[in-house]
């Protein structure tokens, strides 16, 4: 551990010096020749006006605009070597590439489409097969986890019935009692020939693994990719991040959520207080979706495989009855759609009774905003439950700064006292929900490769909605008298975390 640490601090020692050397140099040439001066104070006029041009959010825009102006001969400097790097552009275009030559994969059944009973749905499931390639799925079994102990508890249990292949792709995995217990089960599959493949996100791994890591679980006959490796250089292409978690087992069972692999998530170590957690499992033709999510981010650098190999028509002897509908998506940086948000708006406009929201982190854009804010003005009772222990303060700290515009709309707003959640959930008039690794925070919704799963009309709807209610009973509602006892210069804090919030 200590030598985990000692790397960790190198590393963030090595990106402040290159800051602080680029900064010190900047100062220098600007102090020494009037030229330069005036130089980097006109690439900083020409950088807002890009930033203005840009196609991005306003709040993303300002986020920029602010520190370019304040320095002006700073700013424009970062934000060019932030945001044009050869690596992102090369990083997007296979990306791009790979999703789009893997697409034939994932073809609507139009005879399950027609099955869908609501205009809205059938509107949604279209736009989600025409721009994502995601197709809405029947004969599939949905299981709710309201807890992280939980849904390990059945992973480990699925993972030993494995025959054929295991695939795994986690934000975090992390040494401790699940991994070593997973890792355990993962070997002896490997040594019996069942084909166990790892991916891991770079930056997590880079804080959480030994180094090299990849290379040990190879020696198990493991086959392991590290997704977008950290360097430790500055460049915003390591600011696009594999947030997903799916585990793939013989390619009809499918667990989807926000646990990842690491004893906090299944409360078998205290980070943040009591750690609350969600997932689901399915069984049946939806695992498909997240079979070709999982080998499109593996074969991003690879060659073509033959997928049609791991369809779950080959490993499922019979048909699971249809049990609702089910339609995994993934959502990326790259593709230009903003997938994961279109779905939580999709929910919040059309819902009549009620939206339920679980949410980690709070740092909401104007369109969301909004959306939230009409609905509950509309008669609509939308709650959010967001942690009362936080694990980062400045993402809590932006949180308050909404709850005061949020609480005049309407919205109410709970603290869950025990700890930390980190459920990413929507639950809607007892017949749509989605559960996954969204936040409702800029990271998710326009920076890191996601997924999750819509449900419509699932038996384990009537559980995602009385696990939120048996939540609510251990939050405290924000009131106008919790906001009004902020200090002063706490209140000046939060606004200011709040305007750089989609930098965060």
């Amino acid at each position: 551990m200590s030598k985990l640490f000692n790397r960790n601090a190198l590393i963030i020692l090595v990106l402040i010096l290159q800051i602080a050397a680029l900064l010190l140099s900047i100062i220098e040439l600007s102090n020494n020749y009037v030229f330069v001066y005036a130089a980097f104070t006109m690439l900083s006029a020409i950088v807002v006006y890009i930033i203005l041009n840009k196609s991005t959010t306003p709040e993303y825009k300002l986020a920029w605009i602010v520190p370019t102006l304040v320095m002006p001969i700073f700013g424009g400097i970062v934000y060019l070597i932030y945001s044009n790097h050869t690596a992102i552009r090369l990083f997007k275009k296979l990306t791009v590439k790979r999703i789009k030559d893997t697409q034939k994969y994932l073809g609507q059944d139009q005879e399950v489409l027609e099955h869908v009973d609501d205009p809205y749905v059938y509107n949604l499931a279209k736009y989600m097969n025409n721009k994502g390639v995601y197709p809405i799925y029947e004969n599939t079994s949905v299981k709710y986890f309201p807890s992280g102990e939980r849904m390990i508890k059945s992973l480990i249990e699925e993972l030993k019935s494995a025959r054929h292949f295991i695939f795994m792709e986690y934000f975090i995995i992390h040494s401790g009692e699940v991994w070593d217990e997973i890792l355990k089960i993962l070997k002896e599959k490997a040594a019996s020939g069942v084909d166990v493949r790892i991916m891991y996100d770079g930056v997590m791994g880079r804080f959480t693994l030994p180094d090299n890591y990849h290379k040990t679980l190879e020696k198990y006959n493991i086959r392991c990719r590290v997704f977008n490796p950290f360097r430790p250089f500055l460049s915003s292409v390591q600011n696009n991040r594999d947030h997903r978690k799916i585990a793939v087992i013989d390619g009809h069972t499918v667990f989807n959520g926000g646990v990842n692999l690491a004893d906090e998530y299944a409360n078998i170590i205290e980070r943040f207080g009591h750690w609350k957690d969600t997932a689901v499992m399915l069984k049946g033709d939806a695992a498909w979706s997240f079979t070709i999510m999982f080998l499109q981010m593996w074969d991003i650098l690879s060659t073509d495989e033959d997928y049609s190999i791991f369809s779950p028509e080959k490993y499922l002897t019979d048909k699971i009855p249809s049990d609702g509908m089910v339609m995994p998506y993934g959502d990326a940086p790259t593709d230009g759609e903003n997938i994961g948000e279109l779905v939580y708006l999709d929910i919040i406009n059309k819902a009549h009774q009620y939206v339920y929201i679980t949410t980690p982190y709070l740092i909401l854009d104007n369109k969301m905003l909004t959306a939230l804010g009409y609905a509950a003005k509309s008669g609509v009772d939308v709650r959010i439950i967001v942690p009362g222990i936080p694990d980062k303060w400045y993402c809590y700290r932006i949180a308050q700064s909404y709850y005061k515009e949020l609480i005049d709309n309407g919205v109410r707003v709970y603290e869950y006292t025990p700890g930390f959640v980190h459920a990413k959930n929507f639950v809607s008039d007892d017949t749509k929900a989605v559960v996954g690794t969204i936040n409702l925070d800029y990271r998710s919704l326009y920076l890191h490769f996601e997924c999750a799963t819509f449900l419509y009309k699932c038996s384990c709807i009537s559980d995602i909605k009385q696990d939120f209610l048996e939540t609510l009973e251990k939050c405290r509602e924000i009131n106008y008298e919790y906001i009004n006892s902020f200090s002063l210069p706490k209140r000046i804090v939060n606004g200011f975390l709040k305007t750089f919030g989609p930098l965060l």
